[in-house]
């Protein structure tokens, strides 16, 4: 079974089993307009439901990642491969510099990118995505001591479920307009937040707040209008509550870790809400 290349901040494989549930028995096409690292994705695709997917995400080198990986594995892995030499051979000081270079550095192919992205991936602190408002990523160095840099198996597992998927990069409105009845649809935006502390927008160099959640709610509304199963994710917070509440949905509250956190110690279960037009 496929799994995520990559680490990412709210990524959902111990909820995959429920979104799962969720979906129609069989899925004429599956739609992801965000799709992060993908963890849903690979566990429908395990699950043989799914014999065409349309994935999106606003994060452009993310895209471009997944379709490298899809597309030329073997120029992703070479490429992989030296900055991997790179970095694991020199010395714990050196790395650091290596990481810089490598971050400051506009590589000439796609492939180069994508293991460009990769390797920040893998390297950088909490392996979190962040970027400036020029759409630079900005996020400093992890200092692992042995990080897995180069995954072949994984990503060739990666490769060939990524066969079924179109990949796109456009708004999650415009992602969601062609899903029809008998599809099924997950959506994981990012996340309300659940403080003034808590707000992370900087995942592309755009903004997610009350005015896109509004539109969130209102796509949803639309793909239950049109028939479409459909499964959302986002913060257990009242003005989450107040904008799905009534709506005929069944919301459950479930149980997620933090994965990603500055400080260890906080890395607890929080609440999430799980929410399904499916009744």
């Amino acid at each position: 079974m496929a799994t995520p290349f990559l680490k990412w901040a709210g990524g959902k494989a111990r909820l995959v089993p429920q979104i799962i549930a969720a979906a129609p028995a069989q899925v004429a096409t599956y739609h992801e307009p965000f799709v992060g690292a993908g963890a849903v994705f690979f566990g429908m695709a395990a699950s043989t439901r799914v014999t065409r997917a349309v994935l999106n995400d606003s994060n452009r080198e993310l895209m471009s990642a997944f379709a490298q990986v899809r597309d030329n594995l073997d120029g992703v892995v070479a490429a992989l491969e030296l900055l991997a030499a790179a970095y694991l051979d020199a010395g714990p000081d050196a790395r650091t510099q290596v990481y810089y270079a490598i971050r400051a550095a506009c590589p000439a192919t796609a492939a180069a990118r994508a293991a460009r992205t990769i390797f920040l991936n893998k390297t950088c602190y909490n392996g979190l995505y962040r970027v400036n408002r020029k759409g630079e990523f900005n996020v400093p160095h992890g200092d692992y001591k042995r990080p897995p840099i180069l995954d072949g198996p994984l990503l060739a597992e990666a490769s060939v479920a990524l066969q079924c998927a179109e990949l796109r990069s456009d708004d999650f409105e415009t992602a969601c307009s062609a899903a029809q009845p008998g599809d099924f649809v997950y959506l994981d935006p990012p996340y309300h937040p659940l403080s003034a502390t808590s707000n992370f927008t900087s995942y592309t160099d755009g903004a997610f707040g009350e005015a896109e959640q509004v539109r969130l709610r209102d796509c949803f509304l639309a793909l239950a209008g049109r028939g479409v199963t459909a499964v959302l994710s986002n913060s257990d917070h009242p003005f989450i509550h107040g904008l799905y509440e009534g709506c005929g949905f069944d919301i459950q509250t479930v149980t997620m870790g933090r994965a990603i956190n500055s400080v260890g110690s906080k890395r607890a279960a929080i609440s999430e809400l799980l929410i399904s037009n499916r009744v």
